[in-house]
């Protein structure tokens, strides 16, 4: 990825759905060589999917989950990102093993979540916050 691609995906990160024409105009290059660099882009994994930020009036949270050492953590995650109300699930390093980011109608519904994150044979502990705010990078 060269310093092009970085201002073209930099572009679709603040709204995928920034026509290509206009892409083209801010970083100086045609409308077709954008399209081929996204295309690329998406062929090579870089980008992996376009999606749609909400102001639902949701709580938003992250539940940190921590597993045994044991316990294939890949297949957790898995099983986790099918839930309805979960946005993203990383697998990070540190004192956790996974990030559960969830948008929820209310705190009730989060704490539903917790307690099924708990209930899960792999799960050690959690630890929940709230996310008060969110600004796209």
């Amino acid at each position: 990825m060269d310093e092009l691609d970085r201002e073209i995906v930099s572009i679709l990160r603040q709204d995928a759905r920034t026509p290509y024409t206009e892409i083209a105009e801010e970083v100086g290059i045609s409308e077709g060589t954008v399209r081929n660099r996204v295309e690329r882009l998406l062929e090579e994994g870089v980008i992996e999917r376009f999606t749609v930020a909400t102001r639902t009036g949701n709580v938003k949270a992250m539940i940190e989950v921590e597993v045994d050492v044991d316990v294939d953590t890949a297949a957790v995650s898995g099983a986790i990102a099918g839930w309805e109300e979960v946005d993203f699930v990383w697998q990070v390093s540190g004192e956790e093993d996974i990030v559960v980011v969830v948008d929820a109608t209310d705190t009730e519904s989060v704490n539903e979540l917790i307690t099924r994150a708990r209930g899960m044979e792999e799960v050690m502990s959690t630890k929940t916050r709230l996310i008060l705010d969110e600004r796209l990078g």
